[in-house]
């Protein structure tokens, strides 16, 4: 990380340095001693909460912008989907056939990114959740097309690591899934979802309410695998309902490949904020 100084003040590497090396007393060796920016267990008390909220909002975003990257398509989808050459080892039949979801995922990837390194790879960078089914093939599609990519990973009760294929320097670590979600969307130009779970129905979900309100603009919004999706969720069913509008079945599109998913962004139209919320 940079650290561009532009203040005549003593900085806090060269202080934190200096207040490891004081003698060693009853005084120093006290908690309360310790510099607060530098104390792990004070930055863990529930008073620092909001600091914590500060630091994870702050940090991606002051790497991703020193990495030069100002806008990003978004990958959502299931972290149990397997690459098809290891479908025989899926846990339901549903899976192993959702596994072609895999390599669309990829060569999507691969080609949204063949596009950005084109451009300079500061545009439409791609960006995942880190892990691994569709997220996997997310940032695998990047390194095969020689670009980088993003992972917002989250730290899970049980064993985690990133997908081996984020880019080192753009992969980053959350504990508060509400920080990770912005940074999904901040820098979004297209939301692409594949088949997955109830993660996956949440980053859904949360996207659509934010465009459909109104607090987001219009991005292209396209949903991998009509088969999929209108089995899981009667969309015309909420429309008839009245609990969603008519027109709100027109914020998103279905896809079943790759280059589809390309020729829609590519010709998505009308990206504007709504300016209200139709059936109210």
């Amino acid at each position: 990380m940079k650290d561009d100084r532009h203040s005549p003040f003593r900085d806090a590497h060269t202080d934190r340095k200096a207040a490891e090396g004081v003698p060693d007393t009853p005084q120093t060796r006290s908690p309360a001693y310790g510099l607060a920016f530098a104390d792990e267990e004070f930055l863990c008390r529930d008073e620092l909460r909001p600091v914590r909220l500060q630091l994870e909002l702050l940090k991606p975003e002051m790497l991703m912008n020193e990495a030069g990257i100002e806008s990003t398509i978004v990958l959502f989808g299931g972290a149990r989907i397997p690459d098809p050459v290891d479908k025989g080892d899926a846990r339901t039949k549903t899976l192993a056939d959702l596994s072609r979801f895999y390599d669309e995922a990829r060569s999507f990837a691969q080609l949204m990114t063949e596009k950005s390194m084109a451009s300079g790879g500061r545009e439409n960078v791609i960006v995942t959740g880190g892990g691994p089914g569709v997220m996997e093939a997310g940032n695998r599609g990047a390194v095969d097309a020689g670009g980088h990519s993003i992972g917002l990973n989250i730290v899970l009760p049980f064993e985690q690591a990133p997908n081996h294929y984020v880019t080192p320097d753009l992969c980053f670590n959350f504990h508060y899934f509400a920080i990770r979600k912005m940074h999904f969307l901040m820098r979004a130009r297209a939301i692409c979802v594949f088949p997955g779970g109830f993660g996956t129905m949440d980053e859904l979900f949360e996207s659509l309410t934010l465009i459909q309100t109104g607090r987001m603009a219009r991005v292209p919004f396209l949903l991998f695998g009509r088969s999929f999706w209108e089995k899981i969720i009667n969309w015309e069913a909420l429309s008839d309902a009245g609990t969603i509008s008519a027109d709100d079945l027109d914020l998103f599109r279905f896809v079943e490949t790759a280059e589809e998913a390309i020729a829609e962004i590519d010709g998505w139209g009308d990206t504007s904020k709504r300016g209200s919320v139709p059936g109210r």
